[in-house]
């Protein structure tokens, strides 16, 4: 056998290049850069890596919304979810993961105005990413007390489905979507209380 046939470089295998190719694609539409969380995030990520914020927070008119698009798949507790099922809700989208520093700031004031608003006709829905073991997101919901949904997406396919509309190029990201469907606001920073009920209340009280 002669020596180039004998290290002749096998094929990729087909799962491993589409999961390169998606992984590069996520990457863009989150704009990933080797930022480090200052923490370790555990064995679920595989690094410590977040996407910092602008610190912007975008308040879209209503005249100029566009529909978000209507993700669902399965939580992180083993249940199904589809943004649909929330039309006619103001909904609360928060991009997180439980490896991310900032996303650990930002939960107890997620889960508070959760509780504060269930009342009211908003619902908060999250979207775990990046976070390989299941049992890594449980453990974030517990420990800051999160009692709403999380769609499981550690690949990111659902984070990509708003490439083309206002997306979340961040984590965390929050997105606000009125009661039509259409996003309002988007926050591309770890809330506080503050920051998320100035950002909510003016899209509850619309009509």
């Amino acid at each position: 056998m002669s020596q180039s046939r004998a290290f002749r470089r096998r094929p990729p295998r087909p799962g491993r290049r589409l999961a390169a190719v998606l992984a590069g694609t996520v990457a863009g539409v989150l704009a990933l850069s080797g930022c480090g969380g200052g923490e370790n995030a555990g064995a679920s990520s595989g690094n410590a890596q977040f996407v910092q914020g602008t610190g912007q927070i975008t308040r879209v008119p209503e005249k100029d919304r566009e529909p978000a698009p209507d993700i669902s798949g399965e939580t992180v507790d083993g249940g199904r979810l589809s943004l649909s099922d929330h039309r006619g809700e103001v909904v609360v989208l928060n991009v997180w993961g439980s490896w991310c520093a900032p996303c650990r700031a930002e939960a107890p004031n997620l889960a508070k105005v959760a509780k504060d608003t269930a009342d009211e006709g908003v619902r908060f829905v999250g979207i775990n990413t990046r976070d390989l073991d299941k049992a890594n997101a449980e453990a974030f919901d517990r420990t800051y007390g999160i009692e709403y949904p999380s769609l499981y997406d550690p690949s990111g396919r659902l984070i990509l489905k708003f490439k083309d509309n206002l997306p979340p190029q961040a984590i965390p990201s929050t997105l606000i979507i009125d009661r039509e469907g259409r996003i309002a606001v988007r926050a591309l920073k770890a809330l506080s209380e503050k920051d998320l009920r100035a950002a909510l209340e003016p899209v509850m009280a619309e009509k």
